[in-house]
């Protein structure tokens, strides 16, 4: 498969007009960023996000497996979780970012690049077997998706999304909705 500009665009476009979620996650990409630096997020903000990782699956992604990560961020305690995410916003790369998030319970680096999304849609975006999957299938990735990612794993995954945004004049979230198509059975 070649992953050039108009696949983007079309799979994008396929993305907003079939995926169930799309509505809400492009209400939470518009509004968390913003709650974040007025000091108004709340818990059920970041643990939706938390939510959102699994169930965007819409069944496929392991229930039990689900169930624990879910379980194991709901026992963080809530300054905790407000402390990381707005250390987000204080440090300078990535790899820093990565390490706050990943240091609360049920947060592993897929997670935290889920976190990352919505705290700063302009500059990350999830990493997941689905998305790494169809740029591996365009022969930008050459690895299998390494469940669960590294931090490393995640650089190169999240560097190839970014060029690639570049090349096709978009934003991540572009990137996002047409790779999340791209490595699904119905694209």
């Amino acid at each position: 498969m070649e992953l050039d500009c108009s696949v983007v665009d079309r799979e994008a476009r396929a993305y907003e007009r079939r995926e169930p979620f799309h509505e809400v996650e492009r209400d939470q990409l518009e509004t968390l960023p913003d709650a974040v630096a007025a000091g108004d997020v709340t818990w059920k903000d970041v643990e939706w996000v938390v939510w959102w990782y699994f169930r965007r699956h819409l069944g496929a992604y392991p229930h039990r497996r689900r169930l624990d990560v879910e379980e194991r961020f709901r026992s963080n305690d809530w300054e905790d979780v407000r402390e990381m995410v707005e250390a987000v916003g204080k440090v300078d790369t990535d790899e820093e970012r990565l390490a706050c998030l990943e240091t609360l319970d049920g947060v592993d680096t897929g997670v935290a690049s889920a976190l990352l999304q919505y705290l700063r849609p302009d500059a990350y975006l999830a990493v997941d077997e689905r998305t790494w999957d169809a740029l591996r299938a365009a022969g930008v990735l050459s690895t299998p998706y390494p469940d669960p990612p590294s931090t490393t794993a995640y650089q190169r995954y999240l560097e190839r999304c970014r060029t690639l945004a570049e090349r096709c004049d978009v934003d991540l979230q572009t990137v996002y909705r047409a790779l999340w198509r791209l490595g699904g059975d119905e694209s």
